[in-house]
């Protein structure tokens, strides 16, 4: 009995130690899902590599796409600072919406007035609201500037603890986008939360509602007018609209608004500035 003793505190302190490692080791795995600083970025891009891989990313399209990406934290202090969406309604669109912006939208209705009737009656979505959208997204493209490059940013916001899990979609449409050729890495620049074109697309709308309407091949939201109208009413129609229906607050026209951005001030603006341009 004495000689047994031994081997089962031996036994015990493995069993121990090996509870011990198992512990330490759980802290470790949930750090590099995600992170806070820009010390493990690099471990988890090449996680992320190994994820894409996966599903359909090719090598070659993984290098091109990830070539330099890094921890950005200009983004992240652009992701803390956001103020905007916090005004009044009344605040929100006096700031937003003025009559030269009023102006440049009657001007646009007019000048696409034929294809924007082809889009409304292919998807339903009336002319004054996708000239709208337009307009407060970014004045009709003039405030497009792509500032920043789209995939080093989305990677951070993905690699960041805050909202991970919604970004890391975006970035595996990102490189879907690549693969198929509708954007090269170095095109994709944009803003800092990662929107493309005139109509700020994240990457997983623009992979999934972006469409090719004027016929070249590409589905191209930074140039092209018919793309970038089109894609615009896809988006609303998969999200609800209803065709000839109202769109004031509280319709179901109004939940597709707001699946659109579903700050209720900026919902109201699109609403508001719409109603005005049919007048």
């Amino acid at each position: 009995m004495k000689s047994s003793i031994p081997a089962m505190r031996q036994a015990q302190f493995a069993f121990v130690t090996l509870v011990a490692m198992m512990v330490l080791a759980v802290p470790a795995a949930q750090a590099a899902s995600c992170g806070k600083s820009g010390a493990g970025f690099s471990a988890w891009l090449k996680d992320f590599r190994a994820e894409a891989r996966a599903k359909g990313i090719s090598n070659k399209t993984l290098n091109r796409a990830l070539k330099g990406v890094s921890y950005d934290r200009k983004v992240i202090r652009r992701d803390r600072s956001q103020r905007s969406f916090k005004l009044s309604f009344k605040q929100f669109y006096k700031r937003r919406v003025g009559s030269y912006l009023m102006k440049r939208a009657r001007s646009k209705l007019k000048k696409h007035g034929k294809l924007l009737r082809r889009i409304e009656k292919r998807y339903g979505v009336p002319p004054e609201i996708l000239v709208s959208i337009w307009g407060l997204e970014t004045n009709f493209g003039r405030d497009g500037s792509g500032k920043y490059s789209i995939i080093q940013a989305i990677a951070t916001l993905s690699y960041d603890c805050r909202r991970s899990k919604f970004f890391k979609r975006h970035l595996h449409a990102a490189m879907r986008i690549v693969q198929r050729g509708d954007m090269t890495p170095k095109q994709m620049r944009g803003g800092w939360a990662g929107e493309i074109g005139q109509v700020q697309f994240l990457p997983g709308s623009y992979d999934k509602y972006a469409v090719d309407y004027d016929g070249n091949g590409r589905r191209d939201l930074r140039r092209s007018v018919p793309d970038i109208l089109a894609s615009t009413a896809n988006y609303l129609r998969a999200h609800g609209w209803k065709r000839g229906a109202k769109w004031s607050p509280g319709t179901r026209n109004y939940r597709a608004i707001k699946e659109w951005n579903r700050a209720d001030v900026y919902a109201r603006t699109i609403s508001v500035m719409a109603r005005k341009l049919v007048r």
